[in-house]
């Protein structure tokens, strides 16, 4: 039994060097755009291989333990919990090597408009990231109930830049190539949230054991009750 919380423990220890992996690899990948900076760029795509590695270590260390230690309640629930967060900030590094690729064109190219709504919705994407992995940590159901609420705000952030830019391109035909790239690093970084907001859900699943997936909670609370 010791060896098997030791070995959750070595697998949280894990999830929470990918997690910082990540976060650094968003906030390094929005700063290549902002800055001009190729370094940070490379920086992303070096640390691309430790975040692939760690997928596959922890998916493999899940795996096993499921199989072989047929765990029961809450250790179930955080081995299930743990394979999705594995897979969603997986993708998150995945985007982030994404918005790299985008930002190494524009930084050959003349700007399209000042930087302000996507460092801003980059500030609030690592935010969710963070505080999801920290209510992951903790077993907060409350902090990860704050990172399904910050996701409106990124979406309103991202129809606004892409409005903008859609504007600046009928203005001015030049600009579309640099437009679209924009364009396509704020649907990354939605994504990203997205992802965040998928880890939040996991931790409220493995807290208080409700899926509150496609507003699955609010629907089971309006349910009847049911006779015992």
């Amino acid at each position: 039994m010791r060896h098997f919380v030791q070995e959750l423990e070595e697998l949280q220890r894990r999830l929470l060097e990918m997690g910082g992996l990540v976060e650094n690899a968003i906030h390094r990948s929005v700063q290549a755009l902002v800055e001009h900076s190729e370094s940070h760029a490379q920086e992303v795509l070096r640390n691309e291989a430790r975040i692939n590695q760690l997928e596959i270590e922890i998916d493999d260390l899940a795996t096993r333990l499921l199989a072989l230690q047929q765990p029961m309640a809450g250790d179930l629930r955080f081995l299930t919990a743990a394979i999705k967060i594995n897979s969603d900030l997986e993708r998150m590094g995945d985007l982030a090597v994404n918005i790299v690729e985008r930002a190494l064109d524009l930084i050959h190219l003349p700007q399209v408009k000042p930087l302000i709504d996507i460092p801003r919705m980059a500030q609030l994407a690592e935010s969710m990231v963070r505080k999801a992995l920290d209510a992951f940590v903790k077993r907060d159901s409350d902090l990860a109930r704050s990172v399904l609420l910050a996701d409106d705000s990124v979406d309103e952030l991202r129809t606004a830049v892409h409005n903008e830019l859609v504007a600046f391109m009928q203005r001015d035909p030049a600009v579309v190539p640099q437009a679209v790239d924009l364009i396509l690093i704020s649907r990354h970084l939605e994504r990203i949230a997205d992802h965040a907001t998928n880890i939040a859900e996991d931790i409220l699943f493995l807290v208080k054991g409700v899926d509150v997936r496609h507003h699955a909670e609010e629907a089971e609370k309006a349910a009847p009750a049911r006779n015992e």
